[in-house]
């Protein structure tokens, strides 16, 4: 097996860790540990194949969750913000807004007026992205 493919395999191994367990705390060591390297290591790794670092991956992932939940339930914000990870409410409503560009409540707010449409094209639509 070439090197770059097996370093790849092991940060898909990490990043599957992050998409399966996004709202359990993680931290780089315990990311790198994952993916069989240093932290340092696996942060540079990580952000030269994925584009972003593994904390902005994170912070993006539990974003996307966050929106699905507050398009698709009445629960409280903060129960939502409880629920994909975060301990601090003003730390997810910062990172949400930075993220998405609108508070959460705003953001549902906004998502209940829209119309319907197919699964596909909403997941296409609201896909936060790192690139801003």
């Amino acid at each position: 097996m070439e090197p770059n493919e097996d370093r790849n395999r092991r940060l898909l191994r990490a990043r599957d860790a992050m998409d399966r367990s996004f709202a359990e705390p993680l931290d780089v060591p315990a990311l790198a540990r994952v993916a069989l390297m240093s932290p340092a290591h696996f942060t540079r790794s990580f952000r030269a194949v994925f584009g972003e670092t593994p904390h902005r991956y994170l912070q993006r992932r539990r974003i996307e969750r966050a929106m699905a939940l507050l398009r698709q339930t009445d629960r409280t914000v903060t129960e939502i913000a409880l629920a994909v990870g975060y301990d601090s409410f003003g730390t997810f409503s910062r990172t949400f807004q930075s993220v998405v560009g609108s508070s959460p409540t705003r953001y549902r707010a906004e998502a209940a007026g829209a119309p319907e449409a197919p699964v596909c094209f909403v997941k296409a639509w609201v896909r936060p992205s790192s690139f801003g």
